[in-house]
């Protein structure tokens, strides 16, 4: 049937996807809401999605990871839909970009570069990246960061593009001195300084703080992401034993759930596999 989903797109997949996005986008039969979108109102929902991506990893949901991944994919073929109605580009010419630029930046794979591991990869990507930003003539070393990015992933390559041009601390300790200066700094701002100033403080502690976790090759975003998932089930393990007895966290004292907080931090202390 010619008015089937899938007509023009013989063999499903990517094909099939962007003729259902085509159809949906149709001013004639197509979806109001979908049709009345563009790209600043789509924009949002894109960021949500690579989130959820990203939670259905740390949760280990792999069933609900295929579903989130096609909820992501979707919210590019819905861009290039947009682009392609604009005169911009069309998704096979996203697909062919993407493609070139992996082949161009992998010669290791498929060229005649050898890289001899994961780190010299890591600086060959930077350098091919700093050059390309370079030839479409970058005002400064800091300019094409998204603004749109989360503050703390946004700190850590606002810090890395500084660091190729060498303003970074050396060592690690000067680091963590700084983090001790800054939150001394914010202690001080508490008792003197206006609410502005404070969040001002606050903001230059995140700041060094992040670097840390630069200097230590740990991603903030994930370690924060870890951080309040070991918050929400401890928490949850209070409210357990607190429903055991009949009570909720509101019926008792900060003390009671202080003492069942670390009650649940040291089973889970025991069954580390390192302390099996």
């Amino acid at each position: 049937m010619t008015d089937d989903v899938g007509a023009g797109a013989p063999g499903g997949g990517l094909p099939a996807l962007a003729e259902i996005m085509r159809r949906l986008r149709a001013p004639e039969g197509g979806c109001p809401w979908d049709v009345a979108q563009d790209f600043d109102s789509i924009a949002p929902y894109t960021i949500e999605e690579a989130y959820e991506v990203a939670d259905a990893i740390a949760r280990r949901d792999w069933a609900g990871l295929k579903g989130e991944l096609g909820d992501l994919l979707f919210q590019a073929v819905y861009h290039a839909q947009m682009a392609s109605e604009a005169g911009h580009f069309t998704l096979d010419d996203v697909v062919q970009a993407i493609s070139d630029k992996m082949i161009a930046r992998h010669p290791h794979v498929f060229g005649d570069t050898q890289v001899k591991s994961a780190e010299a990869q890591t600086h060959a990507w930077e350098v091919m990246k700093a050059r390309e930003r370079a030839a479409r003539a970058q005002i400064g070393v800091l300019d094409d960061v998204p603004l749109a990015l989360p503050a703390l992933m946004r700190a850590i390559k606002l810090q890395n593009r500084a660091a190729r041009v060498g303003f970074d601390w050396p060592e690690i300790g000067q680091v963590v001195d700084k983090i001790t200066e800054e939150a001394q700094e914010l202690a001080e701002a508490r008792d003197g300084l206006s609410q502005a100033e404070i969040t001002e403080e606050f903001g230059d502690l995140l700041f060094v703080m992040a670097n840390l976790a630069r200097h230590l090759q740990i991603d903030p975003e994930a370690a924060l992401r870890a951080a309040n998932i070991k918050f929400t089930r401890r928490f949850r393990s209070i409210e357990a034993a607190l429903a055991a007895q009949g009570r909720s966290p509101a019926d008792s004292t900060l003390e009671e759930m202080d003492a069942l907080w670390n009650a649940a931090k040291a089973v889970e202390k025991n069954h580390r596999p390192e302390n099996r």
